[in-house]
């Protein structure tokens, strides 16, 4: 007889393109003349029963929006047993018979739980940090990275005038995507990730060579979750070889001026990178993942992860999924340094 009745939720971290992705699902499914009921806050609409009716009026003007227009939040109950029984039978008590879960890493969890307990769950990749092995790129990513380019650039015109170098600290704490192709695309001088060991004596030595080679401006780029190592930075008895005072940014700053003696000022970007209408390429992505999620729910099929390998839109086992490893991408770090000065 086919799917009649199937759930939409956002999960986690909130991206640009989750109300495309949202979109996409709502109207693919109406297409196949399913109906859709959306959760509200994640995992917490299905624990406390709160869900809404979606139909074409739901997702009008909503493709451009950032944001989650369903809310996201964390859900530390649905990490329980308990928690999960209640998900269940609230799915049950509606007729839900499978639920597109939009999120990262943390959500496909919660989508294994479900299936596991008899609800089909299909999981649709949403993360800003572009840190889901099994796909190339994640909804929300792209965005994100436009952004780091846009401040990159302003930041740019204001160190320029002031003979300054500035230190922008970006998203990316086990993960530095958005910092290596944001500070390609930004044209920093200097790009650390928590992929890759630096040390604050490289950071100088590079800072100091572009000064004597007539730069009037560095901008370096440094993911959250970067940290120092070498032995100007364990001298430093206040740190103990963690930088954590403040963020990286503020600490590097810091050293940076006391070092070298050039003028040093830092911004972190912070949540401004969750924000912002999504890219073009965001929503295309969206749309097709939405869509393909859809399509496999009405095939019958549960347990999955849709995702991208070159350009095409494939599909994993969750446990398969989570188990991958995304490599580092190394060859563009080289590329990233060669290019920088």
């Amino acid at each position: 007889m086919g799917v009649k009745r199937i759930g939409v939720l956002t999960s986690g971290g909130d991206a640009p393109g989750m109300n495309a992705a949202v979109r996409a699902v709502v109207r693919s499914a109406l297409h196949e003349g399913m109906e859709v009921l959306g959760s509200v806050r994640g995992y917490n609409g299905l624990i406390h029963d709160e869900l809404i009716e979606m139909s074409i009026r739901s997702v009008t003007d909503t493709i451009h929006r950032g944001g989650t227009s369903l809310f996201t939040a964390r859900s530390p109950e649905f990490r329980t047993e308990e928690g999960m029984q209640k998900a269940v039978d609230t799915c049950k008590r509606h007729g839900i018979e499978g639920v597109v879960v939009i999120g990262g890493d943390g959500s496909f969890r919660g989508a294994r739980d479900l299936t596991a307990r008899g609800i089909p769950c299909i999981g649709v990749p949403a993360t800003i940090d572009n840190d889901i092995s099994c796909t190339e790129v994640t909804i929300g990513y792209d965005t994100a990275t436009n952004t780091v380019v846009d401040m990159a650039d302003k930041l740019r015109d204001t160190s320029q005038s002031h003979d300054r170098c500035s230190v922008v600290e970006v998203m990316g704490r086990h993960a530095g995507w958005i910092a290596l192709y944001g500070g390609i695309a930004g044209g920093a001088d200097v790009i650390l990730l928590p992929e890759i060991e630096f040390t604050l004596e490289d950071i100088v030595r590079k800072v100091e060579l572009l000064k004597a080679l007539g730069q009037r401006e560095i901008i370096i780029v440094v993911s959250e979750g970067a940290t120092i190592g070498g032995k100007l930075l364990t001298l430093d008895e206040e740190t103990k070889g963690e930088v954590r005072l403040g963020g990286i940014a503020s600490f590097l700053s810091t050293k940076l001026e006391t070092i070298t003696g050039i003028e040093t000022r830092y911004c972190v970007l912070g949540h401004v990178q969750r924000g912002g209408n999504p890219s073009a390429r965001d929503r295309v992505l969206a749309a097709r993942l939405g869509h393909y999620a859809v399509q496999m729910l009405k095939e019958g099929k549960s347990n999955r992860v849709v995702a991208v390998q070159n350009e095409q839109l494939v599909d994993y086992d969750i446990t398969e999924a989570l188990d991958m490893k995304k490599p580092f991408d190394m060859d563009m770090y080289r590329m990233a340094n060669e290019i920088s000065g």
